[in-house]
């Protein structure tokens, strides 16, 4: 028999599980089936296509042989008959299927965001998941001269960033004691705040927004301390949550995300990849592992590794966008174990920070900000884990001898 392979979702887990499985030679057929009206891209790059450094064409992802359906959203998965339902009404048989059906926007807990007939946002308030998204912020950025970003993450700092370009002055709204605090230290996080002043962004860390006002579309957001910044544009940048509607309605095992075991299985014959996927009660929310859980699954389903697991994923993260640039690996906050070592090197003037996180001899985490020559001997020290030869020094300054 031919196995037809059925991938709910049109993102990058979803485009990498295609590419992989085509190229390993796996058997059959794979057809993504995505909700949006084109074809795969990187998500990644959505800022970089807001300054218009990339256009969508340039960001469109590799499939392999896979068939793409782009507008045909599934509405339905019956597990017992393996068949599926899309939102025309037409039905498809599968013999594996695959959910890669990603994560939404969180919206908060802000007076004023929607309309009040609740149709929508209000006017100039955007959220940045889509092309589409990207469109129609592109297109109300052009009058605009100010904004206000609410949320501090990576997606938030890239849209600041962004904006910023086009020529509008953007302040960052976080609620969290500094940018970034998933992957960076406070003191990353004070040269990263400094390196955006200088690009006109102004941030409000340890802040939270409590209402957006303007009636019809939105002039100011009004923080918890009562102070209101105007604006002509606010960006919701507060992170994600799990698509997880499909999966619960078809009886499969939910948690935050789609509860997946070592093999990226949730039933028998059901995957989940990339950041719909809950696996050892981590959904990662990351490009990173939604592309190693990808190619495991791949490997898996094609036969050319048909015991490949999923160990899980080491915490990395990168973020280049203009001249805003910075790497994270592992535990970047050595007080949460006092048997933990750190080497630290800031320059001030050029806006840069490094640091290393060391349990002995071993690189157990490590930040680069605003210099990144070293990024690649430090990645490969990190996946190693093996001990260092020499002084550490050399992973911050000039490659790594071992």
């Amino acid at each position: 028999m031919t196995p037809r392979i059925a991938v709910v979702g049109g993102g990058m887990a979803a485009a990498r599980f295609a590419e992989r499985y085509t190229a390993l030679g796996g058997p059959g057929t794979v057809t993504v089936h995505g909700a949006e009206p084109r074809a795969p891209y990187n998500r990644v790059l959505l800022a970089e296509v807001l300054t218009g450094r990339y256009d969508a064409e340039s960001i469109a992802l590799p499939l392999g042989g896979a068939t793409v359906r782009p507008g045909s959203e599934v509405v339905a998965v019956d597990t017992a008959g393996r068949t599926l339902r899309t939102a025309d009404g037409a039905e498809e048989s599968w013999d594996e299927l695959v959910l890669a059906t990603g994560a939404n926007p969180v919206l908060p807990p802000v007076r004023g965001l929607r309309r009040p007939d609740g149709s929508g946002l209000t006017g100039g308030v955007h959220t940045l998941r889509t092309l589409d998204d990207c469109t129609r912020l592109a297109e109300e950025a052009v009058g605009a001269a100010r904004a206000v970003v609410i949320g501090g993450g990576v997606l938030g700092v890239s849209a600041a960033r962004a904006l910023a370009g086009l020529g509008v002055r953007v302040e960052i709204v976080h609620q969290a004691p500094h940018l970034i605090e998933r992957q960076l230290d406070p003191e990353a996080a004070a040269v990263l705040r400094e390196r955006l002043r200088s690009l006109g962004v102004d941030c409000y860390p340890g802040n939270r927004a409590r209402a957006v006002h303007g009636g019809a579309r939105a002039a100011a957001v009004e923080l918890a301390t009562g102070y209101r910044l105007d604006c002509d544009l606010v960006v919701l940048a507060c992170g994600t949550r799990p698509r997880t509607g499909l999966a619960h309605a078809a009886g499969l095992p939910v948690g935050t995300g789609v509860l997946v075991d070592d093999q990226l299985a949730a039933a028998p014959h059901v995957s989940a990849v990339g950041d719909c996927a809950e696996h050892r009660g981590t959904v990662h929310g990351l490009a990173g592992p939604a592309w190693e859980q990808a190619d495991v699954l791949a490997r898996r389903l094609s036969g050319a590794e048909p015991d490949a697991r999923y160990p899980g994923s080491s915490p990395r993260a990168r973020l280049s966008t203009g001249d805003l640039e910075y790497a994270a690996f592992g535990t970047v906050d050595e007080t949460l174990d006092p048997g933990l070592d750190v080497l630290r090197l800031t320059d001030a003037t050029r806006g840069s920070y490094k640091k290393l996180v060391l349990r002995g001899d071993r690189l157990v985490g490590a930040i680069l900000l605003g210099d990144l020559a070293t990024v690649d001997a430090l990645a490969g020290a990190f996946a190693d884990g093996g001990a260092l030869v020499g002084h550490p020094l050399h992973l911050l300054t000039r490659g790594v001898t071992r």
